[in-house]
């Protein structure tokens, strides 16, 4: 009798072992990649105040409609409520535009036309109807007028005359050619002349009139011809007496075709996509119009401090280059409000360099204000990576001093400089980034977003306008995102912790005064769960740098587990953060796995955003270097201080990260046992230009970074489980990258890997059957792979 009920107890022991050991969750793939409004609700969006500040106007869609709706609330937070269609029309209208210095009136354009908006009057006054393309509206130094583009010329009308003129006459094509007539023609005139006194009368007639109507014709501008250029940052000096303005000719360059197979037709349908790094660039020149001598001069910028300076990477080549000024983009000009001084920024082409100079616009000479050379490339909050971008920027109320950002001290810092005398000040300092500043209506106080916290928060201070002790307005622990009244007497923000979306709130504009949330967004289905928050934590790179990331824990942390380390896209993007992530879908999926027993590592590895110029300049000519070797430091932590089982752990990710996941399993495979790779870059030279030549150089001048970096060259490392996913559709990473990479793997007769691809999906996915396929995959992926058998 007693064998049978030691067996029963011993079964039972399995029994609660086994599930104690196979998790279980009551969350599931098909739940949490289904329609996102059904699952976790929409987030009010994009908030914005009625220019008396009685209303605070976003997007929301809480009763899970096709579409975001225009809400209300009122000052105070009460009162939510949908815009009807014509108020929503009238508030949008007014939404954007430009204001007079005093804020009392405002410039906006709508559909290409422009609406003046008194603000003390409340009224509205179209100042253009036309079925021309109006855009660029401002005042100038007399707010009695504005200046506006009109396709691509400038115009100013005057407010009190109801007058416009036409200030600039640029011209596509070249300049009419006269008849050039030839030697035997001209003989044959001059002997015409000279041989007919009624021919002579006639002529001289002739010129007569032609120098009489020429004298009756109002002088209009004189046309400039700009040939098969384009013209953009097109710019009227505040005392209308200068025009700059900068000429482009895009390179025509062979671009990638993408198939779309399931259009509306039955044909497959081409997409023109974009050219792949390292072809022929967009050539810019720079031009001032004085418009008082009706004169041009294009702008020498030949003699910028470092000009001619090469990049170190040349060395490894043994390149000996001639010396000779690089390429450069200029942007503005940036006025001050009285016109007295102009300012340009300008970036070189291959983005190792930013010059900040005066600009006269009399002589087109300048003078150094600002050098910023990055041997890696020019970036960080308010400057960025692109160098078709110019970075936040512009006058202080003074009219003397200028203000940008820099990474002069490692990290993204404001600063002014004195236009007249070339004085320069930092305006914030520390460890930390400063990520949004503005000035204050009443010129008195900047309003700027800081990590000075912690590199995973942001809040807002207030700091005087000269520099000093910043106020810190905000409390709550995670991210804000906020935008003051018009009398900034109140702050609206959305706000996020960990685990909860955004959420709209409303505060007053003093120190870490008590908030009031003003929206619910959240659906039953997601409160229903009781989402983790991971913990943010630290840990020491063998390099010695300190890698952020988020760890998730499973239930029962006193087993061993399988890990799982997911990899963010981007590169240039933080994740380990304190708020709502950008990859929600991706932390559903985390807890998840969590509640399945894994342990869930996601890193803000070497090249990501949030901790300086050093860091994020981590990959430069080697990606797949020690932004990989963070990874493998990471699972290092996992197994020696978190239980991790050593011989069971994955790794996935998109875009960048799984270009990541592709060299963990090529190049870690003693690390990495399964991973999976979603639209994975497979071979950098075949991406675009404007990210990749910043980074890695181009391939013809520096093909030792691309080979180091690019996945398909490490293909036969492969040894661990490896899925790849890809949208045939994909305009960004294209569906050419993993068609490549996959005849490698079959050249090289590997076995261990699957591919799966999406016919409707570009780069980032849209429809959740997509979505759901692509993470059961990715979940039965782990399961069958680091997990022991059942």
């Amino acid at each position: 009798m007693t064998k049978p009920l030691f067996r029963f107890a011993a079964l039972w022991v399995v029994c609660l072992l086994t599930a104690n050991l196979y998790a279980q969750s009551s969350l599931s793939v098909e739940k949490i990649m289904q329609d996102p409004k059904k699952m976790v609700g929409t987030s009010p969006q994009d908030p914005f105040w009625a220019e008396d500040g009685k209303k605070l106007y976003f997007y929301w869609n809480p009763k899970a409609e096709a579409d975001l709706v225009l809400y209300s609330a009122n000052a105070d937070g009460t009162n939510l409520q949908a815009v009807d269609t014509q108020t929503r029309k009238q508030v949008e209208l007014l939404r954007n535009g430009n204001y007079n210095v005093d804020f009392t009136k405002k410039l906006c354009v709508q559909q290409g036309d422009i609406t003046l908006y008194d603000l003390k009057q409340g009224t509205i006054k179209w100042l253009t109807f036309t079925t021309d393309n109006e855009s660029q509206a401002n005042f100038l130094a007399d707010d009695n007028k504005i200046v506006f583009r009109r396709n691509d010329n400038l115009f100013v009308f005057n407010l009190l005359h109801n007058s416009l003129v036409q200030v600039t006459n640029f011209k596509k094509g070249n300049p009419e050619h006269q008849h050039q007539t030839s030697v035997a023609e001209t003989w044959l005139d001059q002997q015409q002349l000279d041989l007919f006194q009624i021919a002579k009368d006639k002529k001289e007639k002739a010129t007569r009139q032609e120098a009489q109507q020429k004298a009756d014709k109002p002088k209009y501008p004189a046309p400039i011809y700009i040939q098969d250029r384009n013209i953009d940052e097109l710019t009227l000096s505040p005392l209308a007496n200068f025009v700059t303005f900068r000429l482009s000719k895009p390179a025509t360059n062979k671009r990638t075709i993408v198939h779309d197979y399931l259009g509306e037709r039955g044909f497959a349908k081409d997409l023109p996509t974009r050219p792949k790094v390292g072809t022929e660039e967009t050539a810019y020149e720079f031009a001032i119009y004085d418009i008082i001598k009706d004169t041009m001069r294009i702008v020498n910028f030949s003699q910028l401090k470092g000009i001619d300076e090469q990049a170190l990477y040349h060395q490894d080549y043994n390149r000996k280059l001639p010396k000779k000024p690089r390429a450069v983009i200029p942007h503005g000009a940036f006025w001050s409000q009285d016109g007295k001084f102009a300012v340009l920024i300008i970036r070189s082409t291959d983005n190792k360099d930013r010059w900040i100079v005066r600009l006269n616009p009399v002589d087109g000479s300048y003078q150094l204000l600002d050098h910023q050379r990055n041997e890696a490339w020019i970036g960080g909050p308010g400057t960025e990576g692109w160098i078709n971008y110019a970075g936040d920027c512009g006058f202080m109320p003074d009219n003397q001093h200028f203000w940008f950002y820099s990474e002069q001290s490692g990290y993204a810092h404001l600063y002014k400089v004195n236009v007249a005398t070339g004085e320069k000040i930092a305006l914030t300092q520390g460890n930390f980034e400063v990520r949004e500043a503005k000035i204050a209506r009443n010129g008195l106080f900047w309003y700027l977003t800081t990590s000075e916290v912690h590199p995973g928060e942001d809040h807002l201070y207030q700091l005087p306008i000269n520099g000093g002790k910043a106020a810190k307005l905000t409390s709550l622990t995670g991210g804000h995102e906020s935008i003051l009244s018009p009398d900034e007497k109140l702050i609206a923000y959305r706000y996020s912790p960990t685990n909860k979306p955004w959420e709209l709130y409303l505060q007053e504009n003093k120190p870490l005064a008590k908030p009031k949330q003003v929206t619910n967004s959240t659906t039953e289905l997601f409160n229903s769960y009781a989402w983790r928050v991971p913990q943010v934590i630290s840990y020491t790179a063998r390099d010695g740098g300190q890698v952020y990331g988020r760890l998730y824990r499973p239930n029962d942390s006193t087993r061993k587990s399988p890990a799982v380390l997911f990899v963010h896209g981007a590169g240039y993007l933080q994740n380990a953060h304190k708020h709502w992530s950008n990859y929600f879908r991706e932390y559903l999926f985390h807890n998840l796995l969590a509640d399945l027993g894994y342990t869930v590592l996601d890193i803000d590895y070497r090249g990501s955003a949030g901790y300086g110029s050093a860091w994020r300049t981590g990959i430069y000519r080697h990606m797949g270097g020690k932004d990989l070797t963070d990874h493998v430091d990471g699972a290092k932590l996992l197994v020696e201080k978190y239980n991790v089982d050593v011989t069971n752990i994955g790794i996935y990710g998109g875009s960048y990260g799984g270009f990541i996941t592709l060299m963990a399993l090529f190049k870690e495979g003693n690390t990495f046992k399964s991973g999976a790779a979603l639209r994975s870059v497979t071979d950098w030279s075949h991406y675009n230009h404007a990210y990749t030549a910043s980074i890695l150089n181009t391939p013809a001048l520096d093909s030792l970074a691309y080979t180091r970096s690019s996945p398909i060259y490490f293909a036969e490392g492969l040894k661990g489980n490896l899925l790849i996913c890809h949208g045939v559709v994909d305009t960004n990473v294209h569906f050419q990258d993993v068609v490549r990479l996959s005849q490698r793997l079959i050249e090289l007769g590997k076995d261990n890997w699957e591919m799966a691809l999406y016919p409707v999906e570009d780069h980032a996915f849209t429809e959740p059957a997509s979505w759901t396929d692509e993470y059961k995959r990715i979940l039965k992926l782990f399961e069958n792979t680091l997990k022991p058998k059942r």
